[in-house]
């Protein structure tokens, strides 16, 4: 369950913020890095390996996910080790349900009632 905080900031993820984040997943490479580090924290030569691409463009993929705050960086020695930010994932899961399903308003007719030409309403026949 989320604590108190990380919903907090989970309402404070803003549209912009969100579009930031649906851009860094709307590549099929950067799909593909996040399903590979969804078992778990992977070393960049591991990623290299597994996507056959060149290790720039790959770090390019890896700036953008890490930029839209959905993965994490660490170094140790001389490698570099990526993980999926678990809170940025649940920030954007709150965002869209914030976003999408949140109750619409009642509509302008109750159920079997439409409006007629005039915008006055009528019962439908059943």
């Amino acid at each position: 369950m989320y604590g108190a905080a990380m919903l907090a900031a989970a309402e404070r993820l803003d549209s912009q913020a969100g579009a930031r984040r649906f851009h860094a997943l709307s590549d099929e490479v950067r799909l593909e890095i996040v399903g590979l580090l969804r078992g778990g924290e992977r070393c960049v030569c591991e990623l290299t390996a597994a996507l056959r691409l060149a290790q720039s463009l790959l770090s390019f993929h890896l700036k953008v996910l890490k930029d839209a705050g959905l993965v994490s960086h660490r170094r140790q020695g001389r490698w570099s080790y990526y993980a999926l930010d678990a809170v940025g994932f649940r920030e954007l899961e709150a965002f869209l349900k914030r976003v999408f399903l949140k109750r619409v308003p009642t509509p302008c007719c109750r159920p079997g009632e439409r409006r007629a030409a005039g915008g006055s309403r009528t019962r439908e026949e059943t």
